[in-house]
């Protein structure tokens, strides 16, 4: 911001009440247009406002078109301010008059005019109104247009400084707006929060600037209003996210890789533990033709890769899988400290699911980052933390290398399951969310809040054997199949390896086409090719979502001389993972089958009730 852009944006804050929204420097429209301020109340309306810092002194000539400015460069022609707010405002109104949730329907007084108010207005912080009167600037711009350096004090008047901007708006015919309209008028001024649908393939939708017209939904969802201010605030620097299952951390981090490779000469890099999940990535940053910018790997394949292209000697003899990965990251730590492998790759460096990294993992990675643009994005779940040693809560991120004090986000809201799924899910998982409270430089547990969405009720179902089980299972799927559900929205989410083995018999005597992700190469491809169920393991289903999930052979949880807290933690994540419909089956009885059930009976009393 421009020293008076900053403090007309003090001054809207301090004297504009709650219910005022306020976007600075976004495009809009077709030709992506940037207006200083974008102003929206429910019932005074929409204003485009264009902020000059200009002085007399500077201005040496202005009329309705154009503005000449003394300058060091010698004069320099710019647009008349008034027009140019005028000419964005028009274009924002036409964009909004497309959907027809926002205008007047054909048997109304105003048939197909917008259904809140418009103007728009410039201010001139260093102009007094004396000044303005003095040198007649009046004639070129409207006097009830403009508010002056006089005007937009600290000492100014609330009411005085709101009727300014009332003042402003060229229609101001009666109507206040609902809260389905002020979510619609976001969702065209500001395109990156759009929501357009639970499943992540979308969350990207398209890039802002793309000329495609979009299909306007009857019901549209966006980020709320935290995470839009957190999407158009992620600036340079080191930033966490600490974020519920499903409260959009992906799609921020998304709108992130799109926002930096417009902007950073050096390549991006997104890593995250799962490689399934890293899969899912690479193929929504490709879809945004990105692919040659944004690096999307898991940690271990990344470090695999530094290795091979630094002629670094990989492990050997290792005694088992656990014991090479070690080895690798060890080495990688190595290369980088002897020189061998290069600090600062990377413009920019984006971890998702970090609650799965170790500490010496994220520390290396923090080296990666380029000083000069200091670009790191740390997303975290310690309720997701499947893989987590207890003494990792204790270990600050500043020691690791990540400065992020007082840039930590957290998010509550959970957007991916419904009120139903998310109340079973807590209600079993319940005890993890009651750790102790964190500072924002060390790993916090946040208990999820639902924004309200409603679905079908959860279902433990049980049956006499693995078989009938795994019968059922298909039985369901083939008629979600005949039903029209899209097949790639079905998971079969299984913690043992010979759940997914009869699983998978019964779907095949149905001719139900599935893939199941039981190694790196189905991994990587486990979204390509024909529409088919995905058959995952409860450790790579993290950071996927799909909308009806089964669950079998729950009553096998926790298995004994196994840690049931990480067991639950396994689980949680599996339930989660469910944007509409979830249901889990058993063969047997388990302490988890008596949680799941308890959570069950809970449901239906607040039903009742």
């Amino acid at each position: 911001m421009t020293n008076g852009e900053r403090r007309f944006a003090q001054r809207l804050e301090e004297k504009l009440e709650d219910d005022y929204l306020v976007w600075y420097d976004v495009p809009v429209g077709a030709k992506q247009r940037r207006p200083d301020f974008v102003v929206l109340h429910p019932r005074r309306g929409l204003l485009v406002l264009e902020i000059k810092d200009w002085r007399l002194e500077t201005l040496h000539d202005l009329d309705k078109y154009t503005a000449q400015l003394r300058t060091e460069r010698g004069l320099v022609k710019q647009i008349n301010p008034l027009l140019q707010a005028r000419d964005i405002l028009l274009e924002l109104v036409d964009t909004l008059k497309r959907d027809p949730a926002l205008v007047h329907p054909a048997d109304h007084a105003h048939a197909g005019k917008l259904v809140l108010p418009w103007g728009h207005g410039v201010v001139l912080t260093h102009i007094t109104r004396a000044q303005f009167d003095q040198h007649e600037l009046g004639n070129v711009l409207a006097p009830h247009l403009v508010i002056c350096q006089d005007e937009m004090t600290e000492g100014a008047e609330v009411e005085a400084f709101q009727q300014r901007l009332w003042g402003m708006f060229i229609y101001t015919f009666g109507h206040v707006m609902t809260l389905p309209q002020i979510e619609r008028v976001r969702w065209h001024v500001f395109p990156e929060i759009r929501v357009q649908s639970p499943v992540q393939p979308d969350l990207l939708e398209m890039p802002a600037s793309s000329s495609k017209v979009i299909a306007i939904p009857d019901l549209v969802r966006v980020m709320d209003l935290q995470q839009e201010q957190l999407a158009r605030s992620l600036g340079d620097g080191h930033r966490v996210i600490h974020g519920v299952a499903g409260s959009g951390k992906t799609m921020i981090l998304g709108y992130r890789c799109v926002q930096l490779a417009r902007t950073l000469e050096k390549p991006i890099l997104v890593l995250c533990f799962n490689r399934t999940l890293a899969a899912r990535l690479a193929q929504v940053i490709g879809a945004q033709s990105l692919k040659a910018r944004v690096d999307v790997r898991s940690f271990h394949v990344w470090c695999k890769e530094m290795l091979r292209t630094y002629h670094v000697a990989e492990p050997k003899n290792a005694r088992n899988a656990e014991a090479f990965f070690a080895a690798q990251v060890q080495a990688v730590i190595d290369g980088v400290e002897r020189g061998a492998i290069p600090r600062a790759q990377y413009g920019a460096v984006l971890i998702d699911e970090g609650h799965d990294f170790e500490p010496e993992w994220l520390k290396l990675v923090a080296q990666m980052v380029d000083p000069e643009t200091n670009s790191l994005l740390l997303l975290y779940d310690d309720a997701q933390a499947i893989y987590a040693k207890p003494e990792r809560r204790k270990v600050s991120f500043a020691s690791l290398g990540i400065k992020a004090v007082g840039r930590t986000t957290i998010l509550k809201l959970n957007y991916r399951n419904t009120w139903e799924v998310l109340a079973v899910a807590k209600a079993f998982a319940g005890e993890q969310f009651d750790g102790d409270a964190a500072d924002d430089d060390t790993p916090m547990l946040i208990a999820p809040e639902s924004i309200g969405r409603h679905g079908p009720r959860p279902q433990l179902l049980r049956y006499e054997s693995r078989s009938a089980e795994a019968d059922a299972i298909a039985a369901q799927i083939d008629d979600a199949r005949n039903d029209g559900c899209d097949l790639n929205q079905i998971a079969v989410i299984w913690r043992h390896w010979n759940q997914a083995e009869v699983i998978s018999r019964a779907l095949t005597r149905r001719g139900v086409p599935f893939v199941w992700a039981k190694d790196s190469g189905s991994k990587d491809r486990l979204f390509e090719g024909e529409s088919s169920v995905k058959l995952v393991s409860m450790h790579s289903s993290k950071g996927l979502e799909f909308e009806r999930v089964f669950i079998p052979a729950v009553d096998t949880m926790p298995e004994k001389e196994t840690d049931s807290t990480a067991e639950a933690k396994l689980l949680y994540v599996a339930m989660t993972r469910a944007t509409d419909r979830l249901v889990m089956t058993c063969a047997g009885v388990s302490s988890f089958c008596g949680q799941i059930e308890r959570g069950l009976v809970s449901l239906d009393e607040r039903d009742v009730a």
